[in-house]
């Protein structure tokens, strides 16, 4: 009988070269730590100063791009970002400052009172509006998750919103921009042309942006434990992420 070969942690990335890289950064599980409920993340003075002296050595090569609201970003990174692509690249803010968004799917309302209806079997589900996007939480109530992801796949179905798996989180989101096309819109701008672009992130959300590292002529880094990816390096966890970034020059 064959036995599989188990998925090895990547390589570590090289250490950060300022001088010639752009920075793409996930938030919840990259930067910060993931917590039970996403209103748990909160700011942290080593990840804001961490994030000041990156922003002055890259010359404003770096941008967030999470699943996030961009008033999440702000509040948890203290406003230090000004380049972030929330909402999973539907709300883009530029280094300019002007923020682009998508208009919401008019299906949102109605799938959000139906997760909210859902939700109410247990206080450990819980729904997060994001404006262009809702999310159904159940990593305090994972009994529950093959039905959340049952009533989201029908919903996606009747609907069109596209369907966003994630860590113990499932979203439905109105059609439009991923990570990696965030990626490549910034990548295209004359701040971020010609450097090398790098992309750390956790989920599986974020391959998309890792493919298009790739394919721009950098890599991703994946954080977190291995699997299946297209990541080329790799980081165990939120204080490996920052001793990298912190020993960047």
């Amino acid at each position: 009988m064959s036995v599989e070969s188990p998925v090895l942690y990547l390589p570590a990335p090289a250490p950060l070269r300022l001088a010639d890289s752009a920075l793409f950064l996930d938030l919840d599980g990259t930067l910060a730590p993931i917590a039970a409920r996403p209103q748990d993340v909160r700011p942290d003075p080593r990840r804001t100063r961490m994030l000041e002296t990156l922003t002055i050595g890259l010359a404003g090569r770096l941008a967030v791009i999470t699943g996030r609201t961009l008033a999440d970003v702000d509040h948890i990174l203290e406003g230090r970002i000004v380049c972030v692509a929330a909402v999973h690249g539907l709300v883009r803010r530029g280094g300019d400052g002007v923020v682009h968004e998508v208009t919401p799917h008019p299906a949102l309302e109605r799938v959000t009172y139906e997760l909210r209806r859902f939700s109410v079997r247990d206080p450990g589900l819980i729904v997060e509006e994001k404006g262009a996007s809702v999310a159904l939480h159940f990593r305090m109530a994972q009994r529950y998750a093959a039905a959340a992801r049952v009533i989201v796949r029908r919903l996606a179905a009747e609907t069109g919103l596209t369907l966003q798996h994630g860590d113990m989180v499932e979203e439905l989101r109105t059609p439009g921009a991923a990570k990696g096309d965030s990626i490549r819109t910034f990548m295209a701008t004359p701040v971020f042309r010609g450097a090398r672009p790098i992309f750390a992130g956790d989920d599986v959300t974020d391959e998309h942006g890792f493919a298009e590292v790739a394919r721009l002529g950098g890599y991703g880094v994946l954080v977190g434990p291995p699997r299946d990816t297209q990541a080329l390096c790799g980081l165990r966890n939120v204080d490996d992420v920052a001793a990298w970034l912190e020993a960047a020059g």
